[in-house]
């Protein structure tokens, strides 16, 4: 018997409180489809469980890091279409990525609710901008530009102001924040003074070129994505029978990451619920962190003050995280402020007690990052996957340090932000050789010897690339085979999950996922900013980086700006689920003065920096460790040996000299040696800047070193790469091709 508002009687509870409650975010990789409505609700918690069955009238979901939300709001869609209460045609969830959107698309499938719409804002607006413009406007869409900043350039320069780099991507930002606004060229400098946000340029000339830029989207009718959601609004706001279709076909809302909507993904949100009030929103005030693009948490905090019936439901049991992670995270926002500090959740770990977050302060740079890569290497070797260990940092320039270190450590790594999974060239190439054999069936002589589906795949891929053995080192060969491997990690899960499986089937499975992009893990070291981690999480996380100046940044000047640092760090606290290391240094560069100091965030958290508030320690006693450093001469400051002026830059200081001033370099010398180290770096399979960066060979041509001595003095030389490939250099810098000195360095390896 159905009860109210189109609800259905909640079974027993008696699979989450016999400890049967799944991880919120650990999931089979290929698990059987629930046979019935009900079964769609097994293994959740009483309040994921709560969310699940609200099917009608506004709900919102205040949920925690770790705490399932995305379990919670997929089970709620599947519940609601198996019962037969949703359509799934009729059902439109939005989020803001198209990682979260495709992951969602497969969870779904996993349900049995494979009909639903998942999507992205701009990805939802943009097929419906393609359906109804030839009907609203007539003719084809304008051509959407992928692009924006090669014509930002030129409108800068035809209002007569020169953008470096750096400036050119700041006032791209800046225009995309003014779109997603709603704010037009004219009223761009108030806007930023009443807002009191620090514009990159002056509010004036920003305004003209944002005006410049407009003018020349419409000489050449390009549109970009901001007016993919601008052009829907306005279609719906202005054609009444067009926005009753959208609505006649969509009559179930639900958001993701509701605390990320702009006033202009609002807006549209709005036209399409039109009257109604079935939407349902997920998010957490404590995760906004792209203030900087126009989100906003007051939609999500406004919520049951625009909708006063609103169900509210708040999820807290965190499943990812230990207990002693889930308090660091608890004691960062218990001394936050403002708005979004008031509506802030205590997390509850559901897990056992894990190790205590390690606290590490280096004398420099290149020793933190010597230290990171050394914990990881260890970490890997007590049996922590690589592709569960995370470096995150702040800001993107960081990466270098840390991909040269664990190069050198001979750690694999992948830089986050990458080319999509599918889109490898050797995915591609694996599932055109995947299909051919598929088709081929008992004909193809690769199969004639493989036993089941993973003997298959392998036989498949080994004529690609793969071997039972990963090649040596990092770098793109190393890629290419951790890319083989996860097809083949993917097709033992499958067969696993689904014995008798063939190839055939394994192929659509293949393809189904692309199209969700839901890719299959990738072993290696992640490295990413903190900005791009959200929404993922690891065994192991490494912060590394907590100064002040970095974190916070030293550009974040008022109240709201520093907490929203404050959320950033918690973010990245918050994506371990057992190891989390905290680190920090106190001088850029070996010998610099040590004037840096840990962020202010980890005042009263970190062991010895005294309780604030009246809370205790996060550290449960134990201390911060200070590596010792390495016997190295002190130096006093680095001088440009042309011009006299104190280096500060890492590359200028491995040069000896300014970026500006005249070079002496043997050309000659510095194109052997990059000949050199290209042959090299193919045969030990890693990027040629692991063997000697760009400003290092540049230091080496200017210097021509004759003996040991003379090179080790060279920065960016160090003892493991002198003994590695000091013979070589130095035979090429007498006029030799560094064969001898090579085969010196094999015979010692």
């Amino acid at each position: 018997m159905r009860q109210p508002c189109g609800q259905l009687p909640r079974p027993p509870l008696r699979t989450w409180q016999h400890g049967g409650v799944t991880s919120a975010t650990h999931s089979t990789l290929f698990p059987q489809v629930p046979d019935s409505a009900d079964a769609v609700l097994d293994g959740l918690d009483p309040e994921q469980r709560e969310v699940a069955v609200a099917l009608q009238g506004p709900v919102c979901v205040l949920a925690g890091a770790g705490t399932g939300k995305t379990r919670a709001i997929t089970h709620r869609i599947a519940y609601g279409v198996r019962a037969g209460i949703l359509q799934p045609t009729s059902v439109l969830a939005v989020t803001f990525t198209n990682r979260a959107a495709g992951e969602m698309r497969g969870r779904l499938r996993q349900l049995g609710a494979g009909g639903v719409q998942a999507r992205t804002f701009h990805s939802a607006a943009l097929r419906q901008l393609q359906y109804f413009w030839p009907k609203a406007v007539g003719g084809d869409l304008p051509r959407l530009l992928e692009r924006k900043v090669q014509l930002v350039a030129e409108a800068a320069a035809r209002c007569g102001i020169r953008l470096d780099r750096n400036e050119l991507r700041d006032v791209t930002s800046e225009i995309e924040w003014a779109k997603v606004t709603q704010t037009v060229p004219a009223d761009y400098p108030a806007v930023v003074a009443k807002s009191q946000r620090d514009a990159p340029r002056d509010p004036a000339e920003i305004s003209q070129v944002y005006a410049m830029y407009e003018q020349l989207k419409r000489d050449r009718t390009v549109i970009d994505f901001e007016d993919v959601l601008l052009l829907t609004v306005g279609i719906l706001q202005d054609r009444h029978d067009i926005a009753d279709h959208v609505r006649r076909q969509y009559q179930h809302f639900v958001v993701d990451e509701y605390q990320d909507v702009s006033p202009l993904q609002q807006r549209l949100l709005d036209l399409w619920l039109g009257d109604r009030d079935n939407l349902c929103v997920v998010g957490d005030a404590s995760q906004t962190i792209y203030s900087f693009t126009g989100a906003t948490p007051d939609h999500l905090l406004n919520f049951r003050t625009r909708h006063p019936r609103a169900t509210v439901v708040k999820l807290v049991r965190d499943y990812r995280s230990t207990p002693q992670v889930v308090h660091l995270a608890n004691g960062l926002l218990g001394q936050a402020r403002g708005r979004a500090a008031e509506h802030r959740l205590e997390l509850v770990s559901q897990r056992e007690r894990g190790p205590e977050p390690a606290y590490t302060e280096y004398a420099d740079e290149p020793a933190e990052a010597e230290g990171t890569a050394r914990r990881i290497r260890d970490l890997i070797a007590a049996g922590v996957p690589a592709g569960e260990i995370a470096v995150l940092y702040r800001v993107n320039s960081q990466s270098e340090v840390y991909e040269q270190a664990l190069a050198d450590a001979g750690v694999p790594y992948q830089l986050r932000g990458a080319e999509r999974f599918f889109e490898r060239a050797e995915v591609r190439e694996a599932g055109v050789a995947l299909r051919g054999a598929a088709r081929a069936g008992g004909n193809d002589s690769l199969l004639d010897d493989a036993e089941g589906l993973p003997a298959e795949v392998r036989a498949v891929l080994s004529t690609k690339g793969w071997s039972s053995e990963p090649p040596a080192g990092s770098g793109a060969v190393r890629d290419r085979w951790e890319s083989l491997a996860a097809l083949v990690r993917l097709a033992e899960d499958f067969e696993q999950a689904r014995p008798g499986a063939t190839l055939s089937d394994l192929v659509a499975e293949l393809d189904e996922r692309a199209a969700a992009q839901h890719a299959p893990t990738v072993q290696g070291v992640t490295l990413a900013s903190l900005h791009s981690a959200k929404g993922l999480e690891w065994d192991a996380v490494f912060l590394v980086g907590l100064t002040e100046g970095m974190m916070p940044i030293t550009y974040a000047k008022t109240d709201e700006q520093i907490e929203e640092e404050r959320r950033l760090l918690y973010v990245g606290v918050t994506r371990a689920r057992f190891h989390l290391s905290l680190s920090w240094s106190l001088a850029r560069s070996p010998g610099g003065r040590a004037s840096r100091r840990p962020s202010r965030f980890l005042n009263g958290l970190r062991p010895g920096s005294g309780a604030l508030g009246g809370r205790a320690s996060a550290g449960g006693g134990a201390g911060i460790e200070r590596p010792a450093p390495a016997r190295r001469k002190r130096r006093g400051p680095a001088l440009c040996r042309v011009c006299g002026k104190t280096l500060t830059d890492a590359g200028e200081m491995k040069l000896m000299r300014c970026d500006d001033c005249p070079s002496d370099m043997d050309e000659a010398l510095y194109e052997r040696l990059r000949d050199w180290r290209a042959v090299r770096a193919q045969e030990i399979s890693q990027p040629a800047y692991c063997v000697f960066t760009d400003k290092t060979l540049m230091a080496i041509a200017e210097a021509v070193p004759g003996s040991e001595g003379e090179l080790a003095g060279i920065p960016g030389v160090g003892a493991r790469k002198l003994g590695r490939f000091g013979s070589a250099v130095l035979d090429i810098c007498a006029g030799g091709d560094g064969v001898e000195g090579l085969a010196e360095a094999d015979e010692e390896m």
